[in-house]
């Protein structure tokens, strides 16, 4: 299971909780779909992911929950590539 997959289905469980819509739900959701099409390869799902981190790059950070999976781990390769 990759990454990304693992992200999405636990950032999923907070939707019903959240007071707004999550600006990109529908990103995620689609990344969702491809995975399932593609037995859960990310690889196959690309172009949908690439998607979901433009819709993320669109917001400030700690806008989407969503985008919160892709923001710890872009601070964990940065934190990785200064002690290097």
């Amino acid at each position: 299971m990759g990454r990304v997959f693992f992200n999405v289905i636990v950032f999923q469980q907070f939707f019903l909780d959240m007071p707004q819509k999550d600006p990109c739900q529908k990103q995620a959701c689609e990344i969702q779909k491809c995975l399932q099409a593609n037995n859960y390869m990310e690889s196959k799902c690309q172009a949908v992911i690439k998607e979901l981190r433009k819709c993320c790059a669109r917001y400030p950070k700690g806008r989407s929950l969503i985008c919160s999976g892709f923001e710890k781990e872009d601070e964990r390769l940065t934190l990785k590539s200064i002690s290097k």
